[in-house]
């Protein structure tokens, strides 16, 4: 303790040197930090997808390839089956083209919902089946548009009517939230019966098909006996969990973990670099007073240990700084991406880092300063 002040003392000697690499290495902590809580939130997004929920869809071309509706019995004869529910999804805007939402189109059932991530009350449920028009609106949609129950929803697209128009109106019957979180807010739920009536093309058909099973152990069972019940046929099918359908969209982004160790890696190697750098134009600059310290008792050890903590001073406090301000960041970031959070392991592998960098880059320095000859130092100043 009683060597604080020469450690502070040392450390401010330059200010503006030691504001850059605090900030610098603020900076490298930051970034470290939201890496890794990019990375636990994929990893939350993929843990969180349901695996007992199947999504039926067209082999050929994927989701753009319709399935007729006549298959949806089908599906639910498969033993394992609970739900199977016809879905179909078309683009609308609101009032401005700007104002875009996806409409998805379903078929209700007395036990639908548990072929979603759905959650939806029981009064707007059944306000939901009994309405061919009706209308749930996602809570965070409702709430952007300033939507009540009973409202008129026109809604413009390029799903054209066989009237020839393009415009529809659904009524609000409620609201509801949904638990998947990687899927958009700006969703509307209608009735599946109206919209396939209504519409011009693709009567009789939908673009896939979720499936309930009464296991999540039996997904892939079930998911390989529906696409045999389908195979040869003119409609093939492609059967996928939830989980893997979020698995597969984070491999089509490649190796995260590989991705985020690199960047991490590669900062923290140029900050160990400025930092080294740092402390080498330092002990240059003050050779003589170390040959001083030297001369009035310090030792080669207490020379070498101040050294060593002044760098470890910087690097750990300026961690701390980044890290704070990564953590302080999550809670906004995660109202855009659900999941997004920061553990505590992370703060104590930053710091633990940072105390890493911090001697690795004053060891050099700190040796060298332990080594100092008294006369020669002296002679040269």
């Amino acid at each position: 303790m009683k060597y604080l002040s020469l450690i502070w003392f040392g450390i401010w000697r330059k200010r503006g040197r030691t504001v850059l690499i605090f900030l610098q290495v603020s900076v490298a902590f930051a970034l470290f930090g939201l890496l890794q809580g990019l990375k636990s939130g994929v990893e939350h997004a993929v843990s969180a997808a349901r695996a007992d929920l199947l999504l039926v869809h067209g082999r050929s071309t994927s989701f753009a390839s319709p399935l007729p509706l006549a298959m949806v019995e089908q599906i639910r004869s498969i033993a394992g089956v609970k739900v199977a529910i016809p879905v179909d999804i078309f683009v609308a805007a609101f009032q401005k083209p700007t104002q875009r939402l996806a409409v998805v189109a379903l078929t209700p059932d007395p036990n639908w919902t548990t072929a979603f991530t759905y959650s939806i009350a029981p009064n707007y449920l059944a306000a939901f089946s009994k309405n061919r028009t009706g209308a749930l609106a996602r809570v965070e949609l409702a709430a952007k548009y300033g939507w009540k129950v009973g409202d008129h929803i026109p809604l413009m697209s390029s799903t054209a009517q066989t009237s020839g128009a393009t415009d529809w109106t659904f009524d609000l019957v409620g609201t509801y939230t949904d638990s998947d979180i990687g899927s958009g807010s700006d969703v509307i739920l209608v009735n599946l019966a109206y919209v396939d009536e209504a519409r011009l093309a693709g009567k009789g058909t939908a673009q896939h098909i979720n499936v309930a099973i009464s296991e999540p152990r039996l997904a892939v069972r079930v998911a390989e006996d529906i696409d045999k019940r389908f195979a040869n046929s003119s409609n093939e099918t492609q059967t996928d969990s939830l989980r893997e359908l979020a698995q597969m969209n984070l491999q089509a982004i490649g190796d995260l973990n590989f991705l985020i160790r690199a960047i991490v890696a590669t900062v923290l190697v140029a900050m160990l670099f400025a930092t080294s750098t740092m402390m080498m134009q330092t002990l240059r600059e003050r050779t003589p007073e170390l040959a001083v310290l030297k001369t009035i008792g310090f030792s080669d050890r207490a020379v070498f240990l101040l050294i060593l903590a002044e760098s470890t001073f910087i690097c750990v406090t300026a961690a701390a700084l980044g890290l704070a301000l990564a953590a302080l960041a999550f809670p906004y970031a995660a109202k855009v991406i659900q999941g997004l959070a920061m553990p505590a392991s992370v703060v104590e592998i930053g710091l633990a880092c940072a105390v890493l960098v911090g001697l690795v880059s004053a060891a050099a320095p700190a040796i060298r300063a332990a080594r100092l000859e008294i006369i020669v130092a002296l002679s040269d100043r």
